[in-house]
């Protein structure tokens, strides 16, 4: 079997929108990611990957411009070198600006008509008014389903006729501020920005197997500042959300109970950390060097179940701050018991394990697909979102990741947009 026919095999059928270089760029609090990728013949392949630890940004908010220009610049620039080409634009992962699921309703009279583009231009234009608010700023948007007259869950509505004709849209705002701050320091580094994509849902496109995006399922990215989730419903993404913890505060706890240096204390948290005490052995002693010391002698010895007594509280509240977000949004039953769990705090010994305790579902750890051409070092957690955002790029309309172009389509009422956007997004 051919290396094409492997890779459509394993799952990598969307449909290409582009043909050409694709550049994704996500933007963490951790770490920054950058992938380029040519599709040929509908098929991805990974040209240049690279990682960069993140500066100037906290909690996926730039709180030093100048540091996170560098940081954007520098991994940017290996990656191009790796790849051996030139970048221009990017698709970037959101997870600033507090994300908000807008889910808007619109129906408009067909009288008998045939359901045509200029219709589907009507009710798309509609729905989007509706989710326009002053507090959010829309990043992506992308209609769930349609209604025609007492047919619900119509999944492409072209060529049917009714008498009236609805869609259930949704969107995701996010407070325009620190998107802007996102954005002014991306484009500072003479890129222009082709499309946005909230983090937790380029995570769920690399992660997710088709039946989980089908049937349902909720991605949990559990970052550096943040733990991000995404919810999917019939293939598509239903709801996104934020949660303000991550594995920095995992970490700054263990610095501040153990006095330890910040880069000692994540150094203890990767390679000794459990989030269970049934998961580490509690004979075992590390040494945990002490701030302001730099001999070895001086060094503190504890347990390794004192490292869980600190991780595992955190780990608690965050999984259940999950969980009292989704009650509220309404999607904890209904999206089924099925979670998938990616991000570097993910990785914690024991992490599925309370997952499953505390959110009282089936929980695996994310395998993010794999491409020609995507070296084995960027096969791991840590290249999800980027991943996901490279997908989106080469199988998305690229109406779907950039709202501003969105609005001049709908006013040109060019009837190949809509095609693409129905097409894109249930072909």
């Amino acid at each position: 079997m051919g290396e094409m026919a492997k890779l459509r095999s394993a799952g990598a059928r969307e449909t290409a929108f582009r043909t050409g270089l694709i550049a994704a760029l996500d933007i963490g609090s951790s770490k920054m990611a950058c992938l380029i990728g040519r599709v040929e013949d509908g098929t991805l392949r990974i040209l240049g990957a690279a990682l960069r630890e993140s500066e100037g940004i906290r909690s996926a908010t730039v709180i030093s411009a100048p540091d996170a220009e560098e940081t954007i610049r520098d991994v940017v620039e290996v990656t191009e070198s790796r790849a051996d080409a030139r970048i221009h634009d990017v698709i970037i992962s959101v997870g600033c600006g507090s994300p908000k699921s807008i889910t808007a309703r619109a129906a408009i009279s067909l009288n008998g008509a045939l359901v045509s583009d200029r219709h589907l231009a009507d009710l798309l234009k509609q729905a989007r008014a509706n989710c326009l608010s002053e507090e959010h700023e829309i990043i992506q948007s992308a209609p769930i389903s349609y209604v025609v007259d007492e047919a619900r869950g119509v999944r492409d509505p072209r060529g049917m006729f009714g008498q009236r004709i609805g869609v259930v849209l949704h969107a995701v705002g996010v407070k325009p501020s620190p998107l802007q701050n996102l954005r002014l320091a991306v484009e500072r580094c003479r890129l222009t920005i082709s499309g946005t994509l909230v983090s937790s849902h380029a995570s769920g496109i690399s992660t997710l197997t088709t039946d989980e995006k089908q049937l349902g399922a909720t991605v949990i990215d559990m970052g550096g500042g943040t733990t991000s989730i995404a919810v999917f419903m019939e293939g598509e993404l239903v709801h996104a959300d934020v949660v303000p913890l991550g594995g920095s505060h995992v970490t700054a706890d263990l610095a501040r109970m153990l006095a330890a240096p910040v880069l000692a204390a994540e150094r203890l948290k990767t390679l000794y950390g459990a989030a269970l005490g049934d998961i580490d052995t509690s004979t075992d002693i590390v040494a945990v060097p002490q701030m302001g010391e730099d001999d070895d002698e001086t060094a503190y010895r504890v347990p390794r179940s004192m490292l869980t007594r600190i991780i595992q509280p955190r780990l608690e509240e965050t999984f259940l701050e999950v969980q009292t977000r989704l009650r509220a949004s309404g999607f904890d039953v209904t999206a089924g018991r099925r979670a998938v769990l990616t991000g570097g705090a993910s990785q914690i010994a024991g992490s599925r394990e309370l997952a499953q305790r505390v959110l009282n579902k089936q929980v695996r750890l994310a395998r993010p697909r794999t491409f020609p051409g995507l070296p084995a070092a960027a096969a791991g957690s840590d290249y999800a979102t980027v991943l996901g955002l490279l997908i989106a790029g080469a199988s998305m309309a690229p109406e779907m990741l950039n709202h501003d172009f969105v609005a001049a389509q709908e006013n040109s009422g060019r009837g190949r947009f809509f095609q693409r956007l129905v097409g894109g997004i249930f072909g």
